[in-house]
This record gives structure tokens, sequence and C-alpha cells, in this order.
């Protein structure tokens, strides 16, 4: 969290204010934020240069840059952009560090944990070697997506977590796809049946497709760039145990761990079934 409908949210909202404008300077609140190389050669870097174009590769924005570089912000778990005025508006808390632009405006980095980060990089091939395709290009199509799972014993819900496997798709809206296609996140994926697989397949695009369509979910620390909050999380099944009972069947919805990862998902809707899986983790029942 910020996944993919959140980053492409701030994406969009940044756009219109940021695109053609030129960074007058960079201040840094916590240092630790920067990384790959010397603070000092960062801020030299990214000092006067003219934001050409925003993008979003997984989890990543990208400000492509007049130099020919890229300027990469990774949200981790809790970080958001905010806009706001030079003079005018008062940084949000915990703010890590503040983009100055040309004609007035600041990009506000906040952070609490202090995950987030600042990166430039000279060419997009340091972000594409770590990720797999995207949930709507041309490359994710239901054939590759059926294939791929036939290769893999990971759990289904790790797999979806995987960022070289599927970019951009985080702990809450996996577990939201599994709910839609009742898949029991701990299976492995190659014993998923051919009907499964495509079902998961169009459960992750619709899921996050509603999600992108709501501004992505605040359930944290996530805000739009205007201060806004978005309202994917009220559609929510059974991500972040939002809901005490399944609103199919009724029955509580219970949390579990898959491959170290908190997973919220419906006994009845959802069940256990035989076949080639890693012996399940415990349970419990959502309180």
């Amino acid at each position: 969290m910020p996944e993919l409908p959140e980053v492409e949210t701030v994406k969009n909202q940044l756009v219109p204010h940021i695109t053609g404008r030129t960074v007058r300077s960079v201040e840094l609140l916590w240092e630790g934020m920067v990384k790959g190389m010397p603070v000092e050669e960062f801020l030299k870097r990214i000092r006067g240069q003219k934001i050409l174009k925003i993008s979003r590769r997984g989890k990543y924005l990208l400000l492509a840059l007049s130099s020919g570089e890229y300027l990469v912000i990774h949200l981790k778990m809790t970080g958001s952009l905010r806009l706001g005025k030079d003079g005018d508006t008062e940084p949000p808390r915990f703010t890590r560090a503040i983009i100055h632009l040309d004609d007035g405006q600041e990009i506000y980095f906040a952070d609490p944990r202090k995950f987030g980060v600042l990166k430039v990089i000279d060419s997009l091939h340091h972000v594409e070697s770590k990720l797999g395709p995207e949930p709507f290009e041309a490359e994710f199509t239901e054939k590759y997506f059926i294939d791929s799972l036939k290769k893999r014993k990971t759990p289904i819900k790790a797999l979806l977590l995987d960022q070289k496997f599927l970019a951009g798709v985080g702990n809450m809206y996996a577990d939201e796809a599994l709910f839609a296609s009742k898949i029991y996140p701990a299976r492995s994926a190659d014993s998923l049946t051919r009907n499964e697989a495509r079902k998961l397949y169009h459960a992750i695009r619709d899921v996050l497709t509603a999600a992108i369509g709501s501004g992505g979910a605040s359930v944290v620390t996530y805000f739009h760039p205007d201060g806004s909050k978005g309202t994917a999380h009220f559609q929510f099944n059974v991500a972040h145990g939002q809901v005490k009972n399944c609103h199919v069947c009724g029955t509580p919805i219970e949390r579990m761990v898959v491959r170290g990862r908190g997973t919220y998902y419906c006994p009845h809707c959802q069940p256990k079934k035989p076949g080639n899986h890693e012996k399940y983790p415990k349970v419990s029942s959502k309180k």
C-alpha cells in the first residue's frame, strides 16, 4: 500500500500540475530516502531539470527529465505526495522531502515510516528489470497468465505479490481478486484449474479497474495530491479485514499468513481443495 490503483491515481492527478514545470530545488528533511547515489549528487542532477512526462510502472512513479534521466518515486508502504504552494501551504505531517517547482508549486513527499524512495536513474532498464508485465498491457493475456501458473508451485497469493511475475498488484488487491474468483489463497498456483485461472485473470483486472475508478483505497496514510481520499476501500470484501463477516454467505472472515503476508479470506466462499499445495498455514477468525 499504495498499490497500482493508488499510484495510477497520483500520476493522473499530478500530470496537469507539474508536466512542463522545472525543478527549482529539492529540500530533503530526511536524507535517507535518497538511494543509489550521494545526496549531493542527487540534488545536483535534479536541480534545474524540466519534467517532460510522468508515467507509472508497477508501483513506481517515473518523472522523465530534460536531461534524459528519470526521477523515480516509490511510495512504499506509507508514502503519499501532496501538492501545495510555496508560502501558502503547511507541509503535511511526516513530510520527508519537498520538491520546489519554478511556478511556486511544491510537491510534499510525506512518509510516516520512512520507507519511501527517491532515486535518479539514467535508463528505465533499472526499473523494467525488476518487473513483470502490467495487468492491462497487451503482453498480459489470459493465455499468458494461465500458462504461467502451470509452472509455479508457489502459493497463489504469494505469486500475485511477486512483482517480477505481475507488476503493481499488492496485498489488498490480491486478497480481493482471490475472493472474487473463490480461490483459497494458500493453494499452489499450478493446482488451479484452467477455469479457475481464467476467473482469477479477469478478477485481477476487474478489481484494479474498479479501484482506479474510485481513486484508490485510503485505508491508512494514502491521500490524493489535492489532499482528498480515495474510496475503493468501501467496496472491499475481505482486504485488510475491513468487514467482519462475508457479505455473500455471512461466514466470519479469517486471517492467515501466506509467505509472511497477512491474508484475509472467506473460508466458505474460498474453501481448501485437495491437490498440489503447500501445507496450509494456521488461520484465525478476524476479530
